[in-house]
Parts: C-alpha cells; structure tokens; sequence
C-alpha cells in the first residue's frame, strides 16, 4: 500500500509485547502495511515512556495510522488521546481496541502508572472487543471503557485474554474486524460483520 491516502496498520502491544504466537504478530507478518510500536520496557510498563513512545511511532508515519491495541496498549492509545488530541480522522483513522484491562481494581500493581483513566472521547472510529472471561477486566469494565470512548462494543464471548493462550490462532474474526475499519476510513462500504460472539474460529 503506497498511497499516502491509505491508512497503516501500526500495532499496539500490551504488557510483554505480544510473542510469535500472538494474533498481533501473526498479522504485523502478514500485513505489508503494518508496523509495531516499540514501545520498550515491556515488563517494567511506565505510563508517560509508553505514551511518548506512542506518540513517535505516530509521529512517523507517512500516512493516517490505524491502531490495533491489545490489553495494556488500549489504555496507552487512549492517554495518548488525552495528552495529544488530534482533528477527526488524523493522525489516527481508527483504532481496534482488544481486551484493555481494569487498571483501577488493585492498589500499587504493575499497572499503577496507568490508573486514573483521562476522561476522553476517541476522535476517530473505535471497536472494542472484550472477553466474558478475560482475567484483568471484568465485560462490564470493558463495556464502561466502550462508552466513554464512544466505541463500538464487541462481545467475544469466553476468550480470555484474547491472546496466544486463548486458543484463536491468527483471529480471523478480529482481522474482519480491522478491514471494517481501513474501509471505514478510507469512506468505503464496509463490509459486513455478524453480530453473534465469536471467539477462536469462523
């Protein structure tokens, strides 16, 4: 994808970043458009490194950039909403946004920079998708985070953490989901995405 008009695929991991196993990889491989956002100290997170992080990993793409955050990575996307703001549709053109994690229920955990979530509303088109059995979010949490966003709310039923442990493979499911969203930036017709829960295979 050389047009300047086409939005890429920039990849958001979450704590750990995400291993060869992991549905982020899988597709960052598969996807000449793609690229991941390094944004180092992966098992030592810090809110404000992360986030600036971000932001360069933002700063130098040639072209609008479709987020694709998983757990940890969706809270970074939306304090890098907080403190940089943007105009409808750039930087970013959209975000998909898998199992971002209750940062709120434990005091002094390993997420603590992270809590105290901005009070924003994300200026571009946004899916969430949670799990009924995610262990670091409860889907009410999820459901929460959705409507402060403004996101679209994906129901993914018991998948866990939606990662590599959860059994999904490449995660064709959520891929459809990141082609809605390429074409809903670039004001095309969406193509269609069914409304029961899905988990690891369609």
């Amino acid at each position: 994808m050389s047009d300047i008009a086409t939005p890429r695929v920039l990849f958001v991991p979450g704590y750990g970043n995400s291993g060869p196993r992991h549905w982020q990889t899988l597709w960052e491989q598969a996807r000449p458009d793609a690229a991941r956002a390094e944004l180092g100290n992966w098992d030592r997170p810090k809110r404000a490194g992360w986030v600036a992080r971000l932001d360069a990993a933002i700063s130098a793409s040639p072209a609008p950039v479709i987020l694709v955050a998983h757990s940890l990575g969706c809270i970074t996307a939306a304090w890098w909403v907080a403190q940089h703001g943007q105009s409808y549709g750039w930087p970013i053109a959209g975000a998909l946004l898998v199992a971002p994690p209750d940062c709120e229920r434990e005091e002094g955990c390993r997420f603590d920079t992270f809590r105290g979530l901005p009070n924003v509303f994300l200026p571009f088109p946004s899916i969430v998708v949670a799990s009924r059995s995610d262990p670091y979010a409860e889907f009410s949490w999820a459901s929460f985070l959705a409507r402060s966003w403004g996101s679209f709310l994906v129901d993914a039923g018991d998948c866990g953490h939606i990662n590599a442990d959860s059994g999904i493979g490449d995660w064709p499911f959520g891929a459809r989901l990141l082609d809605r969203l390429i074409f809903a930036a670039q004001d095309r017709e969406r193509p269609h995405v069914e409304s029961r829960q899905h988990c690891a295979a369609l």
